[in-house]
């Protein structure tokens, strides 16, 4: 029996080629790496007492570097257990849970078909590659060095241009013998009852072409060079070859690049041409909608956890809470996301362009677990000032929590969620039952704690939410006095100016305030003129590891004016801006922790209103472009203005 392609290339992308040869071998803990589908085992073929029998999930094959047999689920099947060809396809079509197709010569007609339409669409991309160096392609070779898309990456990501023309391609098909029903089937041309000749679709755009996993083109995704068209940017419509929500920009390519790190999805083509010009090549992207559920499975087939990475906007932040209830239902051990925040205003191509792969680096290496954005989202610009709402949150967690399947990840996020609620309301109370200070909630401890009573119960603005991600990623080394340190050992001229207010520096960080007085005891010793003579006294103070950790610290997150490459103007600018909204952050908190006490000791109208000033005017010290977007109080952007 002959089996279609498509047929195959779905029970094939169904079943992970590891749960196929799993049920023949054990595989060793040691060398497997399940996150990224990488899998060694004993040769089932031969024996021998070294692994050296590798299956790659991504790739879908598996070959022995020991006895040289390779193949796919269907072969690996076949030659091991002695069946024939058509049973180790209904096998895995088991697994998949897909039924066995009955024998259609129809079927066999259109698999044919399809098969010539790829040839077709291979044509259309050709076509369009030819124009866009051709003279009608001028605007948008000009468009895409605007952009700063290079001539090899344009070639690579095969762009073309559609002439503004309503026959064009159509022409140029026709003329290779190519039937009005083939550009019709591929979606190269518009049809309908109310149009009596058809027309090309594409036409005046940048063309994007959009391949399977096997690289063939299916698809096309066009970029409107005028203002005047209803739509910026155009798919190609579900064909017999292409269905939007099954497919992923980019993704044989990413697949290739996925052993380099985590897949990173992203909006739009752009996003992923720039990102993979600046070397970041794992990246995807799902075509103009809302990341699918099949979508989301290509991903985890390529990594366990993915990087979502939408724009800086609110309908950035929407969509990544769209994948997040997507997600939730199907994570397990192995499967889960990951989310990166990008700056207000600014998606992945703006941040690659502006500030280059390491502001990429530093972003991903930031990017927040799938529990931490569910926690933002629920309490992102609410208020929680009555036993009720406080009583709603816990159960929207317990909702969110109940909904995950697989029951150890649907334990471990209950157990998660409910330990994030009790450290933001707390849970000192008097015997009784009664709460301190008047029936107001007050903290010890704890995160929250510190900045007191009512940080609990008030809003939290989603920009602040994004903050304390940040903080979080950040670690236990507060980033803004980790920037400020760093950049006085790597610009010693700054100790001399700024004396007395280092001398004065408050720092919460213990590995800080050892740094600080390693500073202060250099220049008593006349040593802390050089950068290198102040780094060795450092060392000999037994302080050089903490150093090292800071500086890593301020270049993960790409403050760069206070590294040492950094020329000295930028250092002293950035510096003084740094210490600015340290002093002012430091004495907003000294004040809220006061009204926070004043309130909670007399709970009056008067001492409400003063502490939700407070807490204003906290907000907009750290609304400064600081920690609310991710990048610190130096960041690029802030250095370079």
């Amino acid at each position: 029996m002959r089996f279609s392609n498509s047929f195959l290339d779905e029970i094939r992308d169904r079943v992970p080629i590891s749960q196929v040869v799993g049920t023949r071998v054990t595989f060793d803990k040691r060398k497997s790496n399940p996150g990224r589908g990488d899998f060694w085992a004993c040769c089932p073929f031969h024996g021998e007492k070294t692994p050296s029998f590798h299956c790659e999930d991504r790739k879908g094959r598996y070959h022995c570097f020991g006895c040289g047999v390779s193949g796919d689920h269907f072969r690996f099947l076949s030659e091991l257990d002695g069946i024939s060809f058509p049973e180790a396809v209904e096998r895995v079509a088991e697994m998949a849970g897909v039924p066995m197709p009955a024998r259609d010569p129809e079927a066999e007609k259109k698999d044919k078909e399809r098969a010539s339409l790829t040839d077709v669409m291979e044509m259309a991309a050709q076509f369009f590659q030819d124009c866009l160096q051709g003279p009608k392609g001028a605007e948008a070779r000009a468009y895409l060095r605007g952009r700063g898309i290079a001539s090899v990456t344009q070639q690579t990501f095969r762009l073309g241009f559609s002439p503004d023309s309503r026959n064009a391609l159509k022409e140029f098909l026709a003329g290779r013998g190519v039937a009005k029903e083939q550009m019709e089937a591929c979606g190269l041309v518009v049809v309908g009852p109310d149009i009596p000749v058809s027309y090309d679709r594409f036409r005046g755009r940048v063309m994007f072409p959009i391949e399977d996993t096997r690289g063939r083109v299916i698809a096309f995704g066009g970029r409107a060079l005028s203002s005047d068209v209803p739509a910026k940017y155009l798919n190609s419509p579900d064909t017999e070859l292409f269905h939007k929500g099954n497919v992923l920009y980019n993704h044989a390519r990413a697949r290739r690049a996925a052993k380099d790190g985590p897949v990173i999805a992203v909006e739009g083509y752009m996003d992923v041409i720039a990102l993979a010009q600046a070397g970041v090549e794992n990246v995807v992207a799902p075509l103009g909608t809302a990341l699918t559920e099949n979508q989301l499975e290509l991903l985890w087939r390529m990594t366990g956890e993915p990087v979502l990475c939408f724009d800086g906007d609110n309908a950035g932040l929407r969509a990544a809470w769209r994948a997040a209830d997507l997600a939730l239902p199907l994570v397990q051990p192995g499967r889960s996301l990951r989310f990166a925040l990008l700056p207000q205003g600014k998606d992945p191509d703006d941040l690659v362009r502006e500030e280059g792969r390491e502001a990429v680096d530093a972003l991903m290496a930031a990017a927040r677990p799938l529990a931490d954005l569910l926690w933002m989202r629920e309490t992102s610009g609410r208020v929680f000032d009555t036993p009720e709402r406080r009583a709603e949150l816990e159960q929207t967690f317990r909702e969110l929590a109940n909904r995950i399947r697989d029951e150890n990840v649907r334990r471990h996020y209950a157990q998660e969620l409910r330990e994030r609620v009790q450290s933001f309301f707390g849970s000192s109370r008097q015997p009784g039952g009664r709460q301190r200070g008047g029936g107001f909630p007050h903290r010890a401890g704890g995160a929250q704690g510190r900045h007191g009573a009512a940080a609990g119960r008030f809003a939290v603005s989603e920009s602040l939410a994004r903050s304390a991600l940040v903080k979080r990623a950040a670690g236990v080394m507060p980033l803004r006095e980790a920037a400020i340190i760093v950049a006085l050992v790597n610009h010693p001229a700054l100790i001399d100016e700024q004396f007395d207010q280092m001398d004065k520096l408050s720092l919460a960080s213990p590995d800080l305030k050892s740094l600080r007085a390693a500073l202060l005891d250099a220049v008593a010793h006349d040593v802390a003129h050089e950068r290198e003579a102040l780094s060795a006294a450092i060392a000999a103070a037994g302080l050089g590891e903490v150093l090292e950790r800071a500086q890593a610290l301020v270049r993960r997150a790409n403050l760069w004016p206070a590294l040492p490459e950094a020329a000295f103007e930028d250092a002293r600018e950035a510096f003084l801006q740094a210490l600015h909204l340290h002093r002012s952050a430091g004495t907003l908190h000294r004040e809220l922790k006061a009204a926070e006490q004043a309130l909670a000791n007399e709970p009056t109208e008067e001492n409400y209103r003063h502490l939700v000033e407070i807490q204003a005017q906290l907000r907009n010290v750290q609304a400064t472009e600081a920690l609310i977007e991710g990048f610190g109080i130096l960041s690029g952007r802030a250095g370079r203005s």
